[in-house]
């Protein structure tokens, strides 16, 4: 808010400046400009040119498996059936659970079972740990027949947090768990969050997701499947701005959030131009920082200028100045502008960052 303020003040005082305003602008005056300030005047020709389309953002692929198999490890507890060998399985009664009867398996990544003695689990899906069972029972029982089950996953699980309903640890299961999986099983996104900017750790890197490329047009990259160690943050969407001021009947701040916003519906949501104060040959897009900046002009005299204007998408950090006619010159407007607007988007940039 106080960069908005900031703007304000700045247009405030150029309000006051004397001299007719010149349009369309001369190669004098654009020549008047520092060597990093360009300035572009829409047209029919070059509108095409700016009209932003938004398009699908796919997901730089997380390294791992393709599929999930999940594979015992340190702090699993593991359930033995043996058929018909009661004495070999340790009974769940009415007040001890299947977890609290099993097998856990110690920090070296073995077990201890009958007969068999030290086991190895870590590292071996059931199906693997069981066969490895039923050749060491074949020494003492006639063609063993057994199953083991994971009575509790203890020692794979991911993080979520951030900007999600209940952000938790999550074990993993024989079940393969996705983004959108770990998402809901947290309660879901919050109402401020961004799901267009996720990110996942593994490894020691961060990935940017697009869990909205997922959840709105179907990407099923942006959906990846989770491994033990991931974390994943949903931040909070922040703020994209872009202010309208000048001449118009509602001077303000514009949260883009997400929409797409051209220049036409811009001034329609704030009112419009000042009938009789704004010189619709000087509407004004300020875009960029103190390194480089692009004014963008267009002339609204007519109907035609305005269907321009739906063509033009605003992004965040723009900044739409409609000047006064007659009192107000273009190129006071833009070298008195310039070092406001660009100090407000380098701070917003900043803030991004941090």
């Amino acid at each position: 808010m106080r960069f908005l303020i900031a703007l304000i003040f700045g247009v405030g005082t150029l309000a006051c400046t004397d001299g007719a305003s010149n349009f369309p602008v001369t190669s004098q005056e654009q020549a008047a400009l520092d060597e990093n300030v360009s300035l572009v005047r829409l047209d029919e020709g070059n509108i095409g040119a700016f009209n932003r389309v938004v398009t699908p953002t796919q997901v730089a692929r997380l390294p791992g498996p393709a599929k999930w198999n999940y594979t015992v490890g340190s702090g699993d507890i593991l359930s033995v059936l043996v058929f018909n060998h009661p004495e070999l399985t340790m009974p769940a009664g009415p007040q001890r659970s299947a977890a609290e009867t099993g097998f856990r398996v110690q920090s070296d990544g073995t077990f201890f079972y009958p007969f068999v003695g030290q086991v190895q689990a870590a590292g071996l899906a059931p199906e693997q740990i069981r066969a490895n069972l039923m050749v060491g029972l074949a020494e003492y029982i006639a063609n063993p027949q057994l199953e083991v089950r994971v009575a509790a996953f203890n020692s794979q699980a991911i993080n979520i947090t951030g900007a999600v309903v209940a952000p938790q640890r999550l074990a993993l299961t024989t079940v393969p768990l996705t983004l959108i999986d770990a998402v809901n099983a947290a309660g879901g996104l919050d109402p401020e969050a961004d799901p267009e900017r996720v990110t996942v750790q593994r490894n020691g890197r961060s990935y940017r997701v697009d869990l909205e490329g997922f959840l709105e047009r179907g990407l099923v990259s942006n959906n990846p499947m989770l491994g033990s160690g991931d974390v994943v943050y949903v931040p909070a969407r922040a703020a994209q701005e872009v202010f309208i001021l000048g001449e118009v009947g509602q001077p303000a701040g514009i949260d883009l959030a997400g929409e797409d916003l051209s220049l036409t519906q811009a001034l329609a949501r704030q009112g419009g131009l000042d009938e009789l104060r704004a010189d619709a040959r000087g509407v004004f897009v300020f875009r960029g920082d103190n390194a480089n900046m692009t004014v963008f002009q267009l002339s609204v005299t007519s109907p035609t200028g305005f269907l321009l204007g739906t063509r033009f998408n605003l992004e965040p950090g723009d900044v739409v100045y409609v000047t006064r006619s007659p009192r107000q010159r273009w190129n006071d407007t833009i070298l008195g502008l310039l070092p406001t607007v660009g100090a407000v988007n380098t701070t917003n940039t900043t803030v991004d960052r941090l």
